[in-house]
């Protein structure tokens, strides 16, 4: 738990700092605002995630977004895991002077509980984790992103809304282990539904917050 925290922590140190550090009038102040914003986005995503979870009888561990295999044969992996979401985040904001963030860092593993399923359930009837049931515990956290955008833009406070949408579209892309990716094989219609409703608030906290 305590180790889950410190990336939680660390991914919004990171991001948090790729989102002001370019900005006129960057200041500590204004890094830490936007590390809160960013933490409290990241928090709620994982905090619904590890409900879902535990009524799906599993436990969800949260981690870095790294890059482990660099081709396509099964021996072909890097001898220590490269952080590819963090580097991203860092990355791509001085390559298009801060117009873009990178806000995809973390992914998550599910492990079943099998006594517990099997005590609940019958034994061994629900041990094993399906596509369908991952693709719920993802889908979660996007909800969760994107009911708290909208509460953020109804209580005035837009610039919450608009890291949850971005931290939201992100997440949903179908890349590698992230959330999208697992919803997209899950329970495409799902994806197809979330990536529709990100899109669309997106687009209006471009164009008219």
């Amino acid at each position: 738990m305590l180790r889950e925290f410190f990336i939680l922590l660390i991914s919004a140190l990171v991001l948090g700092f790729s989102m002001v550090f370019l900005k006129s009038g960057f200041s500590i102040s204004l890094l830490l605002f936007s590390f809160l914003s960013v933490f409290l986005v990241i928090l709620i995503n994982t905090i619904a995630k590890k409900i879902v979870g535990f009524y799906l009888d599993s436990e969800i561990e949260t981690e870095f977004w790294n890059l482990k295999r660099y081709g396509f044969r099964k021996d072909q992996y890097l001898k220590k895991p490269f952080p590819l979401g963090i580097f991203l985040s860092l990355v791509i904001p001085i390559l298009t002077f801060g117009k873009l963030i990178w806000m995809a860092v973390l992914v998550f593993d599910v492990k079943p509980k099998i006594y517990r399923a099997a005590k609940r359930h019958g034994l061994y009837s629900f041990s094993e984790m399906t596509e369908s049931h991952i693709a719920l515990i993802a889908a979660s956290g996007i909800i969760a992103n994107l009911f708290f955008s909208l509460l953020g833009y109804l209580i005035g406070y837009t610039y919450f809304s608009k890291i949850n949408l971005f931290y939201a579209f992100f997440n949903m892309l179908p890349l590698s282990d992230l959330d999208g990716n697992k919803i997209f094989f899950g329970n495409i219609v799902l994806w197809y539904f979330l990536a529709t409703i990100t899109l669309i608030g997106l687009s209006y906290a471009l164009f008219l917050i």
